[in-house]
């Protein structure tokens, strides 16, 4: 039996990767309990040998000097009687008990307790295993799709799970896939340990590096910081430990192999690896690489930076969604103010310029008075010309009516207000002829007319004057 017992030990400890102390401590827990299923045996210890399998069963009680629970206690006194050199806090044995005493269902009942201990031991050394291996990569198979989480199975009976907040956008996954994965937390539960991983945490890029990149690995290489949004867009900024030795040209690899290593398996997400900096501000500067960075004006105070780019930059600087200026923020840990060359220009030309006093509306008119003035100045020319026609021939007319009064005096005599009417009429019907002829003069005249109406009033009572006097040579 004791052989037999030897070899089942054995055979779990093969199965199970459970230690053989382990094994033989969970079966005395396991024997020791059925025995003290007894009322009055709580006394009861088991021990076994694990060399010989032998089980031994005996009775001890715990040396005290004032007795609180009879059945597990005893006195120096009492203690003695088996024991001379007995002290308080000993455990003294006082019986030796048959291994044999309990019957089927007791060992029916030590073997449960014996199966539960195990398991209990197993998931303790799971824990601890997994325990340890917080902040680090694991690699699993999708055993399951559900619609809040993906289960993997990690071996040994264990499954892992990521959540549906912990996947990429750009990923989908099938059944049987193996999986990478960053391990958040393991917790304890009934069924054993609970292991939460994740694909969009910050660390989860950081071990890809480390497994893609020697130096970093090793540590001549050291990633300072790292700015993520999982599926879309990342920056690293990386320093060297080793002189003469580029970072960034070492994490690229040559022709971009390591990195683009990295980017398929995060399914195409863009990486963006920079050089670090104790300079605040050639760090920021690099930070929002692609777009080329002017200058960098840096408020330690207020931790701002602000950060002149080129006008045709400056979108590329922002980024899409504003994008890259929130993933330098972030890798950098300062608010970036950026600002375009020609605001900045303006900025600055607005405050140098001398303060001057808002023109009033008279003064903003007064601009365009000169013009109009020469405009008017030059239409009334026109129109005086033409007015100057027209009184011309009204001389002329008058002339000829004359003429033709001296070669008929009687009749002239005899009507002269007839021939005053006659000659202001003619006078008034020959002014219209050259307004005919040019339009533009038309025009001109009847601005002026309109314009300056004194004038016009002028020149009718000078062609009125005129006419009496043209009636008085016809008398």
């Amino acid at each position: 039996m004791s052989r037999d017992f030897v070899g089942a030990l054995l055979q779990l400890n093969a199965e199970k990767q459970v230690s053989r102390e382990q094994l033989i401590g969970a079966v005395e827990d396991g024997i020791q309990s059925a025995y003290r299923r007894v009322a009055g045996d709580e006394d009861i210890h088991v021990q076994i040998d694990a060399e010989s399998g032998r089980i031994r069963v005996y009775r001890a009680r715990r040396v005290v000097d004032e007795i609180e629970d009879e059945m597990t206690e005893i006195t120096v006194d009492e203690a003695r009687k088996h024991l001379a050199e007995a002290k308080v806090g000993d455990m003294v044995e006082t019986e030796q008990l048959d291994g044999d005493v309990f019957g089927r269902i007791g060992a029916q009942t030590a073997k449960q307790i014996v199966l539960q201990r195990i398991r209990e031991v197993e998931r303790d050394q799971v824990f601890d295993q997994f325990a340890s291996r917080e902040g680090e990569l694991i690699t699993g198979t999708v055993n399951r799709v559900e619609p809040r989480a993906i289960i993997l199975d990690v071996g040994k009976m264990v499954e892992a799970i990521l959540a549906t907040t912990e996947q990429s956008a750009l990923e989908h996954y099938r059944i049987g896939q193996n999986v990478k994965a960053f391990v958040l937390e393991v917790r304890r539960s009934v069924r054993g340990p609970q292991i939460f991983v994740s694909r969009t945490h910050k660390g989860f890029l950081r071990r890809l590096f480390e497994l893609e990149v020697p130096e970093i690995h090793s540590g001549t290489v050291e990633i300072k910081a790292i700015a993520r949004e999982a599926g879309s867009r990342s920056k690293v900024a990386v320093s060297s430990r080793q002189e003469g030795l580029d970072p960034v040209g070492a994490t690229v690899g040559q022709r971009g192999a390591r990195v683009q290593a990295v980017v398929a398996e995060l399914a195409g997400e863009k990486i963006d690896v920079i050089p670090w900096s104790d300079d605040a501000g050639v760090f920021v500067a690099n930070a929002l690489s692609p777009a080329q960075v002017l200058s960098v004006d840096i408020d330690e105070e207020h931790r701002i930076a602000s950060v002149t780019v080129p006008e045709r930059m400056l979108s590329l600087a922002i980024g899409r969604e504003g994008q890259n200026a929130r993933l330098a923020a972030r890798l950098t840990g300062w608010r970036i103010d950026i600002r375009s060359d020609v605001s900045v220009a303006e900025a600055r030309a607005a405050a140098d310029a001398p303060a001057v006093a808002e023109p009033s509306a008279t003064e903003g008119v007064a601009p365009e008075t000169p013009a109009e003035d020469a405009v008017a100045a030059a239409k009334p020319k026109r129109a005086t010309k033409a007015k100057t026609a027209a009184v011309a021939d009204a001389e002329g007319e008058t002339a000829a009516a004359a003429a033709r009064n001296e070669a008929k005096p009687k009749k002239a005599t005899a009507k002269p207000k007839a021939a005053a009417t006659k000659t202001a009429a003619a006078a008034e019907t020959a002014a219209p002829e050259p307004k005919t002829a040019a339009p533009k003069a038309k025009a001109a005249a009847a601005e002026e007319a309109s314009a300056k109406p004194k004038r016009t009033v002028k020149k009718t009572a000078e062609a009125e004057a005129e006419a009496p006097a043209a009636e008085e040579v016809a008398s």
